[in-house]
């Protein structure tokens, strides 16, 4: 799943989010702010993520009766009285079927009868019976039975239990399935359909055990199911059927067992509401040419396929998959597979159309995606593959997806060699859908991603806009192999998924954009980020084990910057010390193993070793023996040099040393460390260090005059690194007197190391603030990045502070000869400098310039937005600048500057340029203005749900609005998270933005009273980010303490 960079993938990172990775937010400053240049902040879920019957009864389709329409009004009225029901049930109760009328479509049940909870998040479960008095799970007279009723033979309790049973194995499952895309009489929106799922029993039992969530069911004869044998062979009868919501059961005890090796099938009729809730099937709407569109579509990613059929919903229960579709003939329907047929038949006294798809190939149930719209695509032939890009039709017309077309083809067909695997699917269908709660998701084949992930228009959009969309691209289709074709066993291995495509979505840009220097941007959006996580005493491992991730919230907690960025950091590394030629090897003999399968990360050691083997490649230990070291245990290494001795130590690398880390290691938090190293006058061999402190005779560079030494070349190691203080002085002293001698990596290596070292205490805040000095003759990209973002830092804990003054004046005399240069270079701003790192470079310049206050910065942002405002319907700021120069005029131009803002977002079509207002309106000086946006988070008419927390974060981001969000998110706590989920990606992220300014008792003492005060609620998929907020505002309270006075001194001084 694409993150948003971060969350799920589901950029999956969006729980890439894949999903993405949530794929990167693009977002703008607030005054004193800093912004990347892509506008981008990297967060999983950011960068952020993701079934079929029997023949007969699939083509069946959803028979629709002579009063289709009648009945489905009744439906949906016993569906609003059953949910209103089970909303107010208690927990383990049970509640009696409700009679209502029958669905259409059921033949095998009792007419006019429905029953489950379609709606409810309790333990409350409904339960069907074959006579009175027999006992079912989890009913309130256990030990009961009648005559007939056999004892359970499955594990006991089974139905409480989160995982599945390993008896049964699905084979292929057919799904029909018809939204209705206008609302009932009841104003809900709601789906129905059919299910069946051909299993083979592996081990006798008399219970059958298959997720569903949220379903209505109408009655096969009684049951919630019915049961076949296949093959005309016999099937024991239903004892029993329940719903158990706690568990997202549907559970059938059988009158008999099942025999081993015999196929059954279970069929099913439901109904489920087409909610707008961004999860299982649900609803995304947009607004054309006055008209509001229902999209249904769907997010399976990571326990929501239940939500739209009963399915065995578990990574490892893979199975092929027909989908019948029943739609508005005026609407065209996609799946994960090309249409098979499409016939219009009259339903009632309407006319639909029919598509079924062909068979899916063998998958994992959360990679299925069917979508029902009016979009329109634009289309290229890739060798054989059909490519297609689906949107918005006025978004399709106005060419928005012809970029993603144009980069699709090379990056199929660079993972194609990368794998050595021709792309298993006929077609790759790529949609921007208006709401969706990830980046992206890799659904095989139909491929889903946010808006502006996936549409570019080179009017509205920026550099960073289009690198979120080449790299977002490539994350979704490094899956279709890597993830999709081999998947993980569970869960718990989510990182290995994540982090590979994390890690090679820059490959495959670079195969797309190969004049960008993409891959080094990794460094800084992926490495550094994460390591400010990982540096914590409440980090965790990259891999779980198995029965730590069970709940659909622990999955979601899951698809984080660690599985995400420390995923792609060590695979990165992993690819160096073995080079790209051996790791693709090993690879690609993985892949083809265990094609159509599922694995547990040690199978790719295992194949990685066998390349390792057959070339004799020296290492000091296996591959698995090095890498366990970096995925089961938590953190990362310092490794401190000290250059007169050539002693070379490791240590577990802490942000707080007074932290205690309560997680054991079976390595005791010592790795075995490929350490590449460069000196003034040559470049040596990798060196590994195994053990906690060595002597290496080639680190002992301090003899010869001048001479230093940098280790971790290219930074391609996911570890820091320290030196004694006269390393550290000579490498001071080369950035100062030619700082291009020193790769570029390196000098931004070097600022984020000594910023991080500084905090942990090995070194002193001074010298860390020295590696800035230079920075007034810098012009690259990284370096400034770099700087910037740990001066956030200081940033954060000054800007209410009389520090803030002196360091915005430092600031502003560093920064303002990069300004001039852009200024120079591009023509006073008229022209757009060439290539990805300049680009961004200049962006860079005008947002920091601005947000600290540069004169001529302001100028150009106040005379540039107030062209705009005299004549809206011409916009004169270059698409690069826009989000630097909205937030600065919104910041100085006060309620008649925010209310055009707000007015333009409101009319904007292209949806990266509405994210860049949205952003821009949370840089407002005025509280007022700023607790009036906060109250349209919560109005999905005004910000839309999938937008809600990412605007939170921009207002909690500008020290105007802090205070504000963190009143706000206490007060609203309980809304936030029913009407966003337990399992919502954005939560970590949500309480990471909100408390990063936390460095005061009091403040700690409020976080505290509000981890009490929701105990009841819960904090979801946010629940690790509370806890490192507990831990890194203590660690801002002693750091603030020592740090201050110095650092107030040190900014006074430099700013002069």
């Amino acid at each position: 799943m694409g993150h948003g960079r971060m969350p799920p993938c589901s950029l999956e990172r969006g729980p890439d989010i894949d999903g993405v990775r949530q794929a990167a937010d693009k977002r703008a400053a607030a005054p004193g702010q800093r912004l990347s240049p892509s506008g981008s902040l990297r967060t999983p879920a950011a960068m952020a993520k993701g079934f079929f019957i029997s023949k007969t009864l699939g083509i069946v389709g959803i028979a629709l009766g002579v009063a289709a329409l009648a009945t489905i009004i009744a439906l949906s009225v016993v569906y609003a009285q059953l949910k209103q029901q089970m909303d107010n049930a208690e927990p383990d109760t049970t509640t009696a079927s409700t009679p209502g009328a029958s669905a259409p479509g059921n033949t095998a049940g009792t007419p006019g009868t429905t029953v489950g909870p379609p709606g409810t998040s309790t333990n409350a479960h409904v339960t069907t019976t074959s006579s009175p008095g027999t006992s079912s799970p989890g009913t309130s007279s256990p030990g009961t039975s009648s005559p007939g009723t056999s004892t359970p033979t499955g594990p006991p309790n089974a139905w409480n239990e989160r995982r599945l049973p390993r008896a049964l194995r699905p084979e292929n499952y057919t799904v029909s399935l018809q939204p209705f895309l206008t609302p009932n009489d009841e104003g809900l929106y709601v789906f129905q359909g059919n299910s069946s799922v051909r299993f083979v029993c592996l081990e006798a039992t008399d219970l059958i055990l298959i997720h569903s969530k949220k379903l209505n069911y109408t009655l096969q004869g009684g049951f919630l199911v019915s049961l076949t044998g296949a093959g005309g062979a016999a099937a024991p009868s239903i004892s029993t059927t329940e719903l158990e919501a706690a568990t997202e059961y549907l559970v059938v005890q059988l009158d008999g067992q099942l025999q081993v090796n015999q196929s059954y099938e279970l069929y099913s009729s439901f109904t489920g509401e087409l909610a707008d809730d961004l999860a299982g099937f649900y609803r995304s709407e947009y607004q054309e040419d006055g008209q509001t569109k229902v999209v249904a579509t769907t997010q399976m990613q990571a326990a929501d396929a239940r939500k739209a059929f009963p399915c065995f919903d578990e990574p490892a229960m893979k199975a092929t998959f027909t989908v019948v579709l029943t739609h508005p003939p005026d609407h065209v329907a996609l799946s994960n597979m090309p249409a098979q047929s499409v016939e219009n038949v009259t339903l009632g006294d309407q006319v639909w159309t029919r598509t079924t798809f062909e068979p899916t190939l063998k998958m994992s149930t959360y990679l299925l995606a069917f979508i029902v719209s009016q979009f329109e695509a634009v289309n290229a032939d890739q060798n054989g593959t059909l490519i297609q890009i689906w949107g918005r039709p006025k978004a399709i017309r106005e060419g928005q997806g012809e970029y993603a077309l144009n980069v699709t083809g090379p990056i199929l067909s660079f993972f194609e060699r990368h794998y050595n695997t021709a792309y298993p699917l006929s077609k790759s269908d790529q949609v921007a859908l208006p709401d969706f709660n990830a980046g992206a998701m890799e659904n095989w084949g139909l491929v889903t991603y946010r808006e502006n992930s996936l549409l570019f228009d080179p009017l509205y959009s920026s550099i960073g806009n289009k690198e979120r969309v080449v790299t977002v691209i490539a994350h979704e289709l490094a899956h279709q192999w890597f993830g999709n074709l081999v998947t993980l066993r569970w869960w718990n291995d989510l990182w290995l998924n994540e982090g590979f495509a994390s890690y090679v979505e820059y490959l495959g840009a670079d195969a797309a954009e190969p004049d960008w220097d993409i891959k080094d941007l990794m460094v800084n959006n992926d490495m550094y980020r994460v390591m400010a996580i990982d540096a914590l005493a409440s980090s965790h491992p990259l891999s779980f084990r198995e029965e730590e991730i069970q709940t659909p919230a622990q999955i979601s907690e899951v698809f984080d910057s660690i599985a995400y960025s420390k995923g792609a950091s060590v695979l990165r590394m992993l690819s160096e010390f073995l080079t790209e030629d051996r790791f693709k090897r090993g690879l690609q003999s993985y892949l083809h193993t265990f094609a159509y399968g599922n694995t547990v990360y040690d199978n790719l050691w295992t194949h990685l070793q066998m390349a390792v083997d057959e070339d004799g490649f020296p290492l000091p230990g296996t591959i698995k023996e090095i890498m366990d070291r970096w995925t089961l245990q938590m953190g990362f290494p310092v490794v401190s040099v000290d250059t007169q001795s050539g002693n070379v130590a490791q240590r577990h690398f802490l942000l707080d040393p007074n932290s205690t880390v309560q997680r054991p290691s079976e390595f005791n938090y010592t790795w075995i460390v490929p350490i590449t190293w460069l000196t003034s006058d040559n470049q040596g061999e990798t060196y590994w260090l195994r053990n906690q402190i060595e002597t290496n005779a080639d680190f002992a560079t301090a003899a010869v005059s001048g001479k230093w030494l940098i280790c971790n070349l290219n930074v391609t190691g996911y570890f820091r690194v320290n030196y004694d203080q006269g390393n550290w002085d000579r490498l001071l002293g080369q950035l100062e007197s030619d700082h291009t001698v020193i790769p570029i990596l390196n000098r931004a290596q070097l600022i984020d190391d000594a910023f991080n070292l500084a905090r942990a205490k090995y070194i002193s805040t001074e010298l860390a603030l020295n590696t800035t000095r230079y920075l007034s003759q810098e012009l690259d990209y990284l370096p400034w990045e770099t700087a910037l973002s740990n001066l956030g830092y200081f940033q954060l804990m000054f800007d209410r502070s009389e520090v803030y003054g002196p360091m915005k004046r430092y600031v502003r005399k560093q920064v303002t000869p990069l300004f001039s240069h852009f200024q120079s270079l591009t023509s006073n701003w008229t022209t757009v400098s060439s290539g990805l790192m300049d680009q961004y470079n200049e962006i860079f310049a005008i947002s920091t310039a601005c947000s600290y206050g540069v004169p001529e910065c302001q100028t150009l942002a106040s005379g540039l937005f107030g062209r705009w405002r005299e004549n809206s319907s011409s916009n004169p700021i270059p698409p690069n600048l826009r989000s630097s120069i909205y937030c600065n005029a919104i910041a100085t131009g006060g309620e008649e500057a925010w209310d055009f803002g707000w007015e333009m977002f409101q009319n904007a079509t292209v949806v990266s340029e509405a994210d860049k207002l949205r952003a821009a309106l949370a840089c407002s000086k005025e509280p007022w203005i700023l607790q009036r946006y906060l109250t349209y988070t919560l109005d999905p008419s005004k910000i839309r749900r999938q937008d809600a927390t990412s605007t939170i974060n921009s207002i909690a981001r500008n020290v105007h609005g802090q205070s504000l969000v963190w009143d706000f998110v206490r007060a609203n706590w309980k809304t936030l998270f029913n009407q966003y989920g337990g399992g919502s990606f954005s939560f970590a992220g949500l309480i990471q933005t909100v408390t990063q300014r936390f460095a005061s008792e009091f403040e700690l003492q409020q976080l505290e009273q509000f981890q009490r005060d929701n105990a009841d609620v819960g904090f979801g998929s946010g629940t690790r980010a509370l806890e490192q907020a507990l831990e890194k505002t203590k660690a801002n309270m002693n750091w603030v303490a020592e740090n201050q006075a110095g650092v107030l001194q040190w900014f006074q001084r430099e700013s002069q």
